[in-house]
């Protein structure tokens, strides 16, 4: 069975949250197409406690955008975003909500970062997505949400170690970009792990 996977499509992660991914509200209106779609339906939210170490806020000396290690990892320090309980870290408004078959919710150790929907970055804890998933048979994944050089990627490239088929379809991603060409190299990455990239959904998925 195919599922589409939206990936922290939050308010934060939008214009003009602390966190927004340029143009990323575009993805909403695809993603509400691409929803009915498919037999089954998932979301991931970014859920941090409100001192998560991969906030600046957490490191005096140190500001946004600044490389350090915790926890014996690289970690790139990111405004404080989609703290638990709070209006940023809720799906965004126009997302339709109604076709949502379950979510998943990440980050919420303090200590580590979850970019990817399955594992934390340091693959120590799973989220639970896996063993859901295969309870419903899911063979395939298709994959939508934000952002394209983060958490998309490290998504789709966990989606395929695990045996999934996985697809990214390109017009429902948006990218952060600190670096220029940062998504076009993601992207490549997810190629040559395995994933399918589409440019948008054909009419039967």
């Amino acid at each position: 069975m195919k599922t589409l996977l939206l990936v922290d499509i939050q308010n934060d992660f939008i214009p003009p949250g602390p966190l927004a991914v340029p143009h990323g509200q575009e993805v909403i209106a695809v993603a509400n197409n691409l929803i009915h779609k498919y037999p089954l339906v998932v979301a991931t939210q970014d859920w941090h406690p409100h001192n998560h170490l991969s906030f600046a806020s957490q490191h005096p000396g140190h500001n946004i955008g600044d490389l350090i290690e915790v926890d014996g990892l690289p970690q790139i320090l990111w405004p404080d975003h989609c703290v638990q309980n709070t209006p940023g870290a809720e799906l965004c408004s126009g997302l339709d909500k109604s076709r949502i078959d379950h979510i998943i919710c990440k980050g919420t150790d303090r200590t580590i970062d979850s970019y990817g929907a399955f594992f934390d970055n340091q693959h120590r804890k799973e989220t639970g997505l896996d063993a859901f998933l295969k309870s419903r048979n899911v063979d395939e994944i298709h994959i939508a949400g934000l952002a394209t050089d983060y958490c998309v990627k490290f998504t789709a490239l966990d989606a395929v170690a695990l045996g999934f088929k996985t697809v990214l379809i390109t017009e429902a991603v948006r990218g952060v970009e600190l670096k220029p060409g940062d998504c076009d190299k993601a992207i490549k990455e997810m190629i040559n792990a395995g994933v399918r990239i589409l440019r948008k959904l054909p009419l039967d998925p």
